[in-house]
Order: C-alpha cells, then structure tokens, then sequence
C-alpha cells in the first residue's frame, strides 16, 4: 500500500491511498490497449521469427521439407569446420576494424567544422546535405558507385591519373574491392553520425567554452579537456552503432560485387562477409538450418562486442 506525507501545523500526518482506484485500473487497461497493437506487430515479427531461428539452429530442416530432425551442436560443429565460414568472420572483423575509427573521426571532424554554421540562419540546409547521402537507397548509390570504380572509364581511376598514380582495378582486385565497398558504406552512413555529433556538440554548455576562450585556452586544449570528454556518451553510441552497422553491412556489398547476376562477395570471396554467407547458405544453397546457425553465431559476436564496450565506457565515459 502506498502512502505519501503531509504537514498539518508541526505534525507529519502520512497519508493513506488504496493500491486500487478505479480510475487508476481504467488509466492502466487504456494504457495497454494503446499499446497492444505495437506489442502484437513487434512480438510477430521479432520475437517469433528469433525464437524460431534459434530452434532451427539445433535441427536439420528445410523450408521445402517436412522431416525435421533434431541434430544438437552439429550444425555449429559444420561450420566451424568450414574454411569459407572461418574467412566470412575474418573478413567481417577487418570491415568492422577499418569502419569503425574512420567513421567516428570522419564524423566528428565534419561536425565540429559545421557545428557554428548548423546553428547560425538557414542551419538546416547544412543539416539537410550531409544527411542526404543516408536516405537514399543503398542498392540505387552502390550500382553508382559501381560505375565510379569502372577500371576504364570510372570517376575514380580518373582522380588517380590527375595525381600520377597507377590506376586499380577495384572491385576486380582480391585486394581493393572490400575497400571500394568500405568508401561507398562510408559515404552512404556518415551523414547519420555526423547529426549525431552535432546534436551531442550542441548540448555542451557554450558557458564553459567561453570561459576556457577568456582564460586564454587553445582551441586544441579546448577540444581536449572539454569538448571530448563531454562528448563521450555521444561517441560510445556512434560506435556501438557503427559496431553493429558494419558487422550486418550486406546490400552494398551484394549490389557492388555481383548481386542477383550470382558472384557477389568475389572476387574470390575477398569481399564475402558473414552476413552475405548467412544470405547465400539461406537462399541459394538451400541450407536454412547452417544459416541459422550462422545468424545466431552473428549475433553473439554482436552481443559480447557490445558488452565489452560497454564495459570499457563504464571507466571512459563521462556523464554529467
């Protein structure tokens, strides 16, 4: 039972209140009426569909075939065993390795350059143009991107040539494709972290950057000592986010390296991720069972990079 105090004169008189009201019973069931439609739509489609894919993960089971059978850690024991699979994480670690500092120093850099010019008279143009790249289609920017990296008439071979260097291949080199797919994510998620940053610089209190200014601190001692550790908590989303963007990247990669025409992540599987395997051992291999296997394994690999950084911004991060 609740109870709440009141002060008559110098007395403190608790105040008694019934658990059940009935306008309070009336207030909770609209409440969860309100609700309930977005708690069926979120139940049907995210926890059904997870459940099942952990069921799956345990048996031998095909979406055109009735018999399931049970078959334990073997589907995991498969993979593991797989030389393809073992290359798919490696690949996806050294995307997410080189996605991860160039998209949170890219990020900052281009918000701390606009972030007075964001906020002076017609801010939202500026706002508007470095958030455009993220709302366009993936699938329409990456077949552009495609013809940038054409080996012979592509934007950029020409760039190279103009400083005198050699020209690449690109998306048919074992060796640059998977950074040619890495500047086309870039260029595509960027403009969703940089609003980020600018909405992070302008909760920093203008207060204590005019301060530091008057007793003469330089811009870098500013930036060190006030600006990033109060940005901290803004910079440990964007990395989380760019943590679990760039393991699950899959539609750039499969537009940009062969795509419905079969071959995508090649040249010789240098650009083939775990998220692209899931999809190729789910719907072209006919293996829904390993794919699921693959997805959960996926997501605990997600799961324990979140928990370590989270872990790590308990000590670094700085929260006011």
């Amino acid at each position: 039972m609740r109870s709440r105090r009141a002060n008559v004169g110098d007395d403190v008189v608790p105040i008694r209140r019934s658990w059940w009201r009935p306008s309070q019973f009336s207030e909770t069931i609209s409440a969860y009426a309100l609700l309930s439609p977005a708690l069926v739509v979120f139940f049907l489609f995210f926890f059904v569909p997870t459940g099942f894919l952990v069921y799956i993960s345990f048996f031998h089971w095909g979406i055109l075939s009735s018999a399931t059978q049970f078959v334990g850690l073997k589907n995991f024991r498969t993979l593991f065993a797989q030389p393809l699979f073992l290359r798919s994480i490696e690949t996806s670690a050294y995307y997410t390795i080189v996605m991860i500092p160039a998209t949170v120093m890219l990020a900052l850099a281009i918000a701390m350059l606009l972030r007075e010019v964001v906020t002076a008279r017609r801010g939202g143009v500026w706002r508007a143009a470095v958030f455009l790249p993220h709302v366009t289609p993936v699938v329409a920017t990456s077949i552009i991107w495609v013809w940038i990296f054409n080996p012979q008439f592509g934007l950029a071979n020409a760039v190279l040539t103009f400083l005198h260097l050699p020209a690449l291949n690109w998306l048919e080199s074992v060796h640059w494709a998977l950074p040619a797919v890495m500047i086309d994510s870039l260029w595509h998620s960027l403009g969703l972290y940089v609003i980020v940053f600018l909405a992070g610089l302008a909760n920093i209190p203008r207060e204590l950057l005019e301060v530091a200014s008057l007793e003469g601190a330089s811009r870098k001692h500013v930036f060190r000592r006030i600006i990033l550790p109060l940005l901290s908590p803004t910079t440990f989303f964007v990395v989380i986010l760019a943590t679990v963007n760039s393991w699950q990247a899959f539609s750039q990669i499969y537009a940009m390296t062969g795509g419905p025409h079969g071959g995508a992540g090649g040249p010789a599987f240098s650009t083939t991720t775990d998220s692209l395997l899931t999809y190729q051992t789910a719907f072209i291999y006919d293996h829904f069972s390993l794919a699921a296997a693959m997805a959960l394994i996926l997501f605990l690999i997600i799961l324990a990079l979140t928990l370590i950084q989270k872990w790590v911004s308990n000590r670094l991060v700085f929260y006011r």
